[in-house]
């Protein structure tokens, strides 16, 4: 009777601990330690599930929020009875750390960058109005930037890092309306490039400043919108719809090709979504709904921070392994 090796033309490997990379998806191996065979199939964001964080220090909606599910930084915010914060909080993936303000208080600001290197760009004060001030962090200090040309709040969105930016979306008083005009950073200055097909504020997207998504949003009618849009670095096209309209909503800082979009509000949702480049899948619901910003470099580990009702100080950690590995049964 012809064995493995004969029928494969190779051995069963064996192996003292589980891989964990999907260049083992599809093989069979001899775990030693479990004295057990095994396969190694998918993993990745369908499979992803939320579990409780460290809180934040300071409860709030509306802040800035970027870097990774363990090195995440958030900052700026709304709080009861409707102050403008201007705490920033770094979380190591347990807990999180009150450390240096913002230099200006403000909510509804945008975030691009890193835990360690990121801007705050121009935000919501409170009356009298906006302002079109960013601040460059460095992973101890704020320090004062070059401004944007159009003052905006409401969750203008921002992707990229500090050297290369796309500020989009946001509602401006001056124009009167929602802001449609769309700014590119250089890293020395700011420059309005291509407009929206479809204008809205308080959405969500994901990408870099030559490649990125501007995902859902509020509109002065019918209101929050399901509609999606694609910068290739000089035009915007429409690309698939999330499943479920809503804004004020967190996603991940990774490329446009693939994401993750979660919470929001049109009604407070915990719906999740993961994006693969091409449509949307729905996978498990957040355990608490509210409007919330996010971090994450990854579909596959996401934090969900704070939000709104009520003013929240929650931290919900999304993970999806990238692998699954079964153990074969004999009968």
């Amino acid at each position: 009777m012809a064995n493995y090796k004969e029928l494969e033309g190779f051995g069963v490997q064996t192996l003292a601990t589980d891989p964990d990379n999907t260049s083992w998806v599809g093989s069979i191996f001899y775990n030693s330690t479990s004295g057990t065979f095994k396969t190694v199939k998918p993993g990745g964001a369908p499979i992803g599930t939320w579990s409780s964080g460290g809180n934040l220090n300071t409860a709030r909606n509306a802040s800035g929020s970027t870097g990774s599910q363990t090195a995440a930084i958030t900052f700026g915010g709304d709080s009861t009875p409707t102050p403008k914060l201007t705490n920033t909080e770094l979380y190591n993936g347990t807990s999180w750390t009150e450390v240096n303000d913002l230099s200006t208080a403000r909510a509804s600001l945008g975030a691009a960058g890193t835990q360690t290197a990121t801007l705050a760009i121009a935000g919501y004060l409170g009356p009298p109005g906006v302002t079109t001030a960013v601040e460059s962090w460095d992973g101890t200090n704020w320090t004062s930037g070059t401004s944007i040309n159009t003052a905006r709040y409401i969750n203008e969105f921002s992707v990229g890092n500090p050297a290369a930016a796309l500020v989009f979306q946001g509602y401006s008083p001056s124009l009167g309306a929602i802001a449609t005009n769309v700014e590119q950073w250089n890293g020395s200055s700011w420059t309005e490039v291509a407009e929206f097909n479809t204008s809205r504020r308080v959405g969500g997207g994901f990408g870099t400043s030559t490649d990125a998504l501007a995902i859902t949003g509020l509109t002065p009618a019918p209101g929050a919108v399901a509609n999606v849009e694609s910068w290739n670095g000089s035009s915007w096209t429409e690309v698939a719809d999330v499943n479920n309209a809503r804004y004020a909503l967190g996603s991940t800082s990774t490329p446009s090709s693939t994401g993750l979009i979660f919470g929001g509000t049109d009604g407070a949702t915990n719906f999740t979504e993961s994006w693969d480049g091409t449509s949307w899948t729905e996978l498990n619901d957040m355990a608490t709904a509210r409007s919330t910003t996010g971090a994450g470099t990854s579909s596959g580990a996401a934090l969900a921070i704070g939000g709104y009702p009520p003013f929240s100080n929650l931290t919900e950690e999304w993970t999806a392994p990238d692998v699954v590995i079964n153990t074969l049964t004999t009968s």
